[in-house]
């Protein structure tokens, strides 16, 4: 029991810790590495570097740039654009390091999987925003980032308190986001449109 208990734990922290980082990574590192250092969080090993008051430092200076970035409506796409080629890799480091003291192979498993899974929040989360940009209002950019902080938050102390309860939420939302792929795609599609229409770049059509 106590093994089951241990592999479904490590599973949640593994793909909880992945899942978040495609939303917003400096969180994640500033919650393990505040929650490591203050005892509240047990961290495998391979993860103590997040403990470090530099680390900490360094995520928590990043996480409130990004704070800011993320509620201007267009520079949030920016952004989210750039980290692609960050929360990705991090996502599959920080699972590979959540699965602890394995061996080589299933590090590397690990890796990818994590890597799939902050893909997929990233492109979740990376689409919603195009698709909130096609509002003038700042307001829902403001909704938004502060309800992702909050779901990172929540969602990593499910993960940590309850690991089944956060699997079963973890599936829900791949079901969900499979269902909303071709939704989010047509915005994106319609995002895109309005664009080249305001920089007047559609084409135009011969007069007859």
């Amino acid at each position: 029991m106590e093994n089951y208990d241990a592999l479904l734990a490590t599973l949640a922290l593994l793909t909880g810790t992945a899942w978040a980082s495609g939303i917003n990574l400096y969180a994640v590192l500033l919650v393990l590495g505040l929650g490591g250092s203050t005892g509240y969080i047990d961290l495998p090993a391979e993860l103590s570097v997040l403990e470090d008051p530099l680390t900490i430092v360094a995520a928590g200076i990043v996480y409130f740039i990004e704070f800011a970035a993320d509620k201007i409506p267009g520079i949030d796409s920016v952004w989210d654009v750039i980290h692609t080629f960050v929360r990705i890799p991090a996502g599959a480091i920080l699972a590979a390091g959540a699965a602890g003291d394995v061996s080589p192979v299933l590090e590397i498993a690990a890796g990818l999987l994590g890597g799939s899974i902050a893909a997929t929040s990233h492109t979740a989360k990376a689409s919603t925003r195009l698709m909130i940009n096609t509002s003038p209002e700042p307001a829902s950019n403001w909704t938004a980032s502060i309800s992702e902080d909050l779901l990172v938050v929540g969602g990593l102390w499910i993960a940590l308190n309850y690991p089944a309860v956060f699997l079963i939420l973890f599936f829900a939302f791949v079901v969900l986001l499979i269902w909303l792929l071709p939704k989010l795609w047509n915005m994106i599609k319609l995002f895109f449109a309005k664009t080249t229409n305001f920089l007047g770049i559609e084409k135009n059509n011969p007069k007859a």
